[in-house]
């Protein structure tokens, strides 16, 4: 069997699962940033899906930013100290989030309670979920066709994202002020041979998502001629 045929059976046996388990490979997607849809899995947040996240908390609003901006109502399940001035600096539309910093021991079950009446829900959750309950959301959020985030290891996942290699910009020697962080995100998928990666600015200037800057292009000083040569080296 060669490579193409060998690809073909993948894909096919790849439908096949999808469909077992109750989910669509053409399942519509909330639109999130461009330089984190050229990383996702169909370019967004793929809906009826469930996402697994690392701890940081820019990540989880860059994630949320445009899906409440566009008029999707957003929740956020078991995280106490997320700074609603933060969320607005990351482009999260306040008007548009719903805030349940602790939901207590029965915290899966808030998580579908909401997951019924709002499209993207965040949750960090305080202890391991038994198997059979995260089937039942997984089957519950896929009916509604909400989204699921959640800070830390998760099974059934679409996708795992998260981030890497930070730098941040700003501070000289012993004096200046924090001002953005690059990094990579990575995301990783059963849809993907390999995971990808992107470098981006989280948080830029203003406290959102950005593209890094290009590395300035050199600009030949006046009057200089290209094709001039230097003088050999005597």
């Amino acid at each position: 069997m060669g490579n193409a045929a060998i690809a073909d059976e993948v894909t096919r046996l790849r439908a096949q699962l999808e469909r077992v388990q109750g989910r669509r490979l053409d399942a519509p997607v909330l639109p999130v940033h461009p330089a984190l849809a050229d990383l996702l899995p169909g370019g967004g947040l793929r809906v009826g899906s469930a996402y697994s996240l690392g701890s940081s908390t820019s990540l989880l609003f860059a994630l949320l930013a445009r899906p409440s901006r566009d008029g999707s109502w957003c929740g956020v399940v078991g995280v106490p100290r997320l700074g609603a001035e933060a969320a607005e600096s990351a482009g999260v539309d306040l008007s548009h989030l719903v805030l349940i910093p602790d939901p207590g021991q029965r915290w899966l079950a808030v998580v579908g309670t909401i997951a019924e009446v709002l499209p993207v829900v965040a949750v960090r959750p305080p202890a391991r979920a038994k198997d059979a309950e995260v089937s039942r959301l997984a089957a519950r959020m896929r009916e509604r066709g909400s989204v699921l985030l959640v800070q830390g290891p998760w099974p059934q996942t679409e996708a795992m994202i998260d981030i890497a290699d930070p730098a941040w910009e700003g501070l000289g020697d012993g004096y200046g002020l924090l001002e953005q962080r690059e990094l990579t995100v990575t995301v990783s998928s059963r849809r993907f041979p390999v995971p990808r990666r992107g470098r981006m600015l989280l948080p830029d200037a203003g406290g959102s998502l950005a593209a890094p800057r290009a590395a300035p292009v050199p600009v030949p000083a006046p009057g200089w001629d290209r094709s001039e040569r230097l003088p050999a080296a005597v």
